[in-house]
């Protein structure tokens, strides 16, 4: 049986959603679930980090298994698993149970970024910029949903039933993905084989680094910004709200315009060389998250969505980067070697984020993460500008609409 690319690519991309908005409850609820425990935010926020953590080692084993077993199949695994794994930390009597559940969620999480981001590349067609864009939308609204429905959740139902009434709803997803998606070998997409770019071994060495330093730098700043964000609001606001739901709600908002740049990048990448939009995207970082150390209410918000825009957009850029450079029989051990590192690093954020914050509040971590862009300004003066092949003899193509 072939599943219908639109089929699959719908549901990959909820699994998108579902995933950040399942890593990311706790840190929206952490505020509310740390006075419950007599703890404070420093000290019961590091409990994630097993999770974190998880996620990304988990996702070698399940980049192999997506390849050498049923990409359907392990995707069958991760909706049923999150589900049940965030009603278990709804559950939690003790930060143990706690931390236990939460390394449960990031093992189950871990399987989407290899084996779905995989599973779209290989329905994508020549849209690939413009399929990964699209996906990388709902992730980042699965991020503001969380920050938004979390705060709501926990003001008016309760810290646990933010984790238990997701967690039912993800495993309604599982039912339904079960039974409209089929088992497909690698390179049985619907619509052909996305673009693999052919360049020479020397190229592909500075890809490779480019990549390596890149993922380091921008997934520690991504998972760090996506944690710290509701406490950060909360800080940088104080003096405007100290409303959980509408913190929530302004996090939520500064989101959507991170979802809106992973579309416009995504629709750039399919029209422009990668390195023509990867420079002046880390160009533009540093400086801002530099200057956003300083300042505090609405004008901090209007830097932390720029902060955002570039985070968001840096992940569109690096799965197009995979995605281009491999072919689709190995396409979901590349994923999960760019996660594996990208995510690995990312789940020391956790700690890294509760430990600036004791240190020197956000002012320290902001300027900590402003160093990090550096390497991304790095990684883009490395990556080779990309060679577009030349119009045939009959007359040039046309590119599609």
């Amino acid at each position: 049986m072939r599943n219908h690319p639109e089929t699959v690519i719908g549901f990959v991309n909820w699994a998108h959603f579902i995933d950040h908005y399942a890593m990311l409850v706790f840190a929206a609820a952490v505020i509310v679930i740390a006075p419950a425990f007599g703890m404070a935010y420093g000290e019961l926020l590091p409990y994630a980090t097993p999770g974190f953590i998880a996620f990304g080692a988990g996702s070698l084993a399940s980049g192999w298994l997506g390849d050498r077993w049923s990409r359907r199949h392990m995707m069958v695994i991760f909706f049923f698993g999150i589900g049940a794994a965030l009603a278990c930390v709804g559950l939690a009597q003790t930060p143990a149970q706690l931390c236990g559940a939460l390394l449960a969620v990031g093992l189950f999480a871990s399987i989407y970024h290899p084996v779905g981001t995989a599973m779209l590349v290989a329905h994508a067609g020549p849209r690939l910029g413009r399929e990964i864009g699209i996906n990388g939308v709902w992730g980042n609204l699965g991020v503001a949903s969380s920050a938004l429905v979390t705060g709501l959740v926990c003001q008016y139902l309760g810290w646990r039933w933010a984790f238990i009434l997701p967690g039912l709803a993800v495993a309604a997803f599982g039912v339904a993905f079960t039974a409209r998606v089929a088992h497909e070998a690698p390179g049985a997409g619907g619509r052909g084989a996305a673009p693999v770019a052919r360049v020479s071994r020397e190229a592909m060495r500075r890809v490779v680094l480019a990549l390596v330093i890149t993922i380091i730098a921008s997934s520690t700043t991504f998972n760090a910004m996506t944690v710290a964000v509701p406490k950060l609001f909360a800080e940088r606001l104080a003096g405007l709200t100290a409303s959980p739901a509408l913190l929530g709600l302004v996090a939520a908002g500064a989101y959507l315009f991170g979802a809106l740049a992973q579309y416009t990048i995504g629709n750039l990448l399919d029209r422009h060389p990668l390195k023509t939009v990867f420079l002046p995207l880390a160009l533009a970082m540093v400086p801002l998250v530099f200057l956003s150390a300083q300042l505090d209410g609405v004008v901090f918000v209007v830097a932390a969505i720029g902060i955002i825009i570039g985070i968001f957009g840096q992940v569109t850029l690096n799965d197009a980067m995979v995605g281009k450079y491999t072919s689709d029989e190995w396409r979901a051990r590349a994923y999960a070697a760019r996660y594996f590192l990208g995510f690995t690093a990312a789940g020391a954020s956790v700690g890294l984020v509760a430990w600036l914050h004791e240190r020197g509040g956000f002012t320290l971590l902001l300027q900590a993460l402003g160093t990090l862009g550096v390497l991304v300004i790095i990684g883009a003066l490395i990556f080779p500008m990309e060679t577009r092949p030349a119009p045939s003899a009959a007359g040039p193509s046309k590119s599609p609409a």
